[in-house]
Formats: C-alpha cells, sequence, structure tokens
C-alpha cells in the first residue's frame, strides 16, 4: 500500500562533541541515532508514543533493515536537519528514507533507506498493525 500523501517530516539535531571522533567529525553511527531520533517524533506527531504502543497495542516497531550512504561530513556543533519520508506502507511494515542535511546549506550528508516491521510485543514475530495505527500513517 502506497502512502496517501507522501509527507516531509523534519526534526532538528544539533551535534555535540559526543557524536564526533577525535578529528571533530561525526562518527558514522551516530546517523542511525538522528534517524532513529527523527522517526520516533514523527510517530509521536502522529499520536503514538511507543510505550503506548507497547502497553495498549501489543506492538513495537523494529528496524528490519538500513542502508546508508554518506555523502559529507557533519561536524561539531552542527545543526542538523532530518527527514522522514514514508515510501511504503504494508500490512505489518514500513520503509522509510530518511536524510540527514546541514541546516546552513541544505546539504545532503547522509541518505538512509530503513525497513521498519511491526512485531507482536510478546513473541517478536511479525504481526499487521492495528487499524488505527495504520490509518494514522496513510
Amino acid at each position: 500500500m502506497a502512502p496517501s500523501a507522501s509527507l516531509l517530516f523534519r526534526w532538528p539535531v544539533r551535534v555535540y562533541y559526543e557524536d564526533t571522533d577525535a578529528g571533530g567529525v561525526v562518527y558514522h553511527a551516530r546517523y542511525l541515532n538522528f534517524c532513529e531520533r527523527a522517526r520516533t517524533e514523527w510517530l509521536r506527531a502522529r499520536g503514538w508514543e511507543q510505550d503506548a504502543l507497547r502497553d495498549e497495542q501489543g506492538v513495537l516497531f523494529v528496524v528490519a533493515g538500513a542502508a546508508l550512504e554518506y555523502r559529507r561530513p557533519a561536524r561539531f556543533n552542527d545543526l542538523l536537519s532530518v527527514t522522514c519520508e514514508v515510501v511504503r506502507l504494508r500490512a505489518a511494515g514500513i520503509e522509510f528514507v530518511q536524510r540527514v542535511e546541514r541546516s546552513a546549506d541544505s546539504s545532503v550528508l547522509c541518505e538512509v533507506s530503513v525497513r521498519v516491521a511491526c512485531v507482536d510485543a510478546e513473541t517478536f514475530r511479525p504481526k499487521p498493525m492495528p487499524v488505527p495505527i495504520l490509518e494514522s500513517f496513510a
């Protein structure tokens, strides 16, 4: 199922000293953290908290796959914008494209493709998203 409208969600992230290596460049794995924060806020903007999904709906969203393409380095104290866009919505999964951009010049620093699966909170087996959740994403 394709999303009904491709809404681009943006979340600001500041690069802290802890995000960088000895050269002041963002450590490669931190981009995954930045993207996770943006997806969590995307979910929150649609009215869903992850603990409530687990406790009230009996589901969790887990990353099933990710591919990153690094283009330019982010550096200490940069203000970044992380986008989150649904490119495919399925009964038990969502595919996103995310971009980490430097806010000052809008340059794309990293592009990420992420597959997220909906799983049963107890068994961790794939489970279709409850209808209210699915409808809020479409």
